[in-house]
């Protein structure tokens, strides 16, 4: 074996990881990239609206075969971003790979209606139901490396993204309106030089009162931002 080969095979051991998983997670961006790229993504093309105007994120990324591969917060210390929104950011990871081909992106923003009581695909959350022995501290988030946590999410914050035209893998993002988290998640893949043949918008977000009703409609949320122009605002509670 080469001396590099060697190196590598150490290397990836004593991180735990395989070198074939090393392998296929190489062309995707570390969690130090991601850190960066999600803080750099709150200021470009503001507003981004929701609650926290995409400051306070978890993103994860899994490789074509679902594998996690890479996963950080936008803040330096991870506890100012809802633990709960690691499990989210994961399996909206996985879905945007799981239902994403090289010619056609299908970010979980467009899946919402699909999914609603009386649609299609009603039920399918409960297919693939995330694993949560791939949880962990903020500070240990990369817990479950290499392995398929799975999980089926079918709101915003989720994208494929892809390489030279071919699709790599599933970006997900989450710790905001899922309003927001989708605008966060596609700008992240933008910065990367990740998007899908067709262009950064080619699955964008859609919104019946902007766009009309259509099955890929999803609803408004909180100060509902889309690409930097106000689209509206998650209606009122009434009637309870």
């Amino acid at each position: 074996m080469k001396r590099s080969a060697y190196l590598l095979c150490a290397l990836v051991s004593g991180l735990g990881v395989s070198p074939a998983l090393a392998d296929n997670c190489s062309n995707l961006p570390t969690s130090a990239q991601l850190h960066q790229l999600l803080k750099t993504a709150a200021t470009t093309q503001t507003p981004i609206g929701g609650l926290f105007e995409g400051a306070r994120m978890w993103v994860a990324v899994v490789n074509r075969d679902g594998e996690l591969c890479s996963v950080a917060t936008s803040t330096d210390d991870p506890s100012g971003v809802w633990p709960g929104s690691q499990a989210i950011a994961k399996a909206k990871a996985y879905t945007a790979n799981a239902f994403s081909l090289d010619d056609f992106a299908l970010s979980t923003a467009r899946l919402y209606t699909f999914t609603q009581p009386g649609h299609s695909l009603w039920s399918l959350g409960q297919s693939n139901l995330f694993n949560p022995v791939f949880l962990a501290a903020p500070s240990a988030s990369n817990a479950g490396r290499g392995q398929i946590g799975g999980g089926l999410i079918f709101f915003g914050g989720g994208v494929p993204i892809y390489k030279e035209g071919k699709i790599i893998g599933g970006l997900g993002v989450s710790g905001d309106t899922s309003c927001a988290d989708h605008e966060i998640a596609k700008r992240v893949r933008d910065l990367a030089g990740l998007n899908p043949p067709l262009g950064k918008l080619a699955d964008d977000i859609t919104y019946s009162s902007k766009d009309g009703a259509s099955v890929f409609t999803h609803p408004l949320c909180v100060n509902t931002y889309r690409n930097g122009v106000q689209i509206g605002s998650e209606p009122a509670a009434a009637g309870y």
